[in-house]
């Protein structure tokens, strides 16, 4: 497979198939996964940043035990809609991965979810800085995969 379009994402994919969803960050990649449907995200795990294999297979382990046959990665656009230095880690770790998995992966627009994030631990689920620092890359990868498929269900 390739870099596709958000909206090619499903026709890349068998039926029926989850994808997982990436908020790449400097110590943690934030995942959430899909439903069979495409509908709904749900927070799944955070891999700790050390070398690119050892997460890379831990993003496969967890695929695979999802059933999960493509990615998709937040992208961290400036406010004016540029990409600076984060993008280019983001569209880095894709390319890597193409490298070892031949799957689709799209990138989704993620300005804002880290904020949007905060304020909804902070605010409904009242949890303190210590827990919300644990969680928030976590939390943000559900985010941004519900993002994509809320677009997947309108187009």
């Amino acid at each position: 497979m390739a870099i596709v379009d958000i909206l090619e994402l499903k026709a890349a994919l068998p039926p029926r198939t989850p994808v997982v969803g990436l908020d790449p960050g400097e110590k943690t990649i934030g995942v959430a996964v899909s439903d069979l449907t495409l509908t709904i995200a749900s927070s799944l795990a955070l891999i700790r940043r050390t070398k690119f294999t050892v997460e890379a297979a831990e993003l496969f382990r967890l695929m695979e035990t999802r059933g999960a046959g493509g990615v998709v990665i937040g992208l961290p656009r400036n406010m004016d809609g540029s990409e600076g230095a984060r993008c280019q880690s983001n569209r880095a770790l894709a390319r890597n991965i193409l490298r070892l998995r031949d799957l689709p992966i799209a990138f989704w627009d993620e300005r804002l979810s880290t904020a949007a994030v905060e304020r909804i631990l902070i605010g409904e689920a009242d949890m303190t800085r210590a827990r919300r620092a644990e969680v928030v890359d976590q939390t943000a990868a559900a985010y941004i995969l519900q993002g994509a498929l809320d677009r997947l269900r309108t187009s």
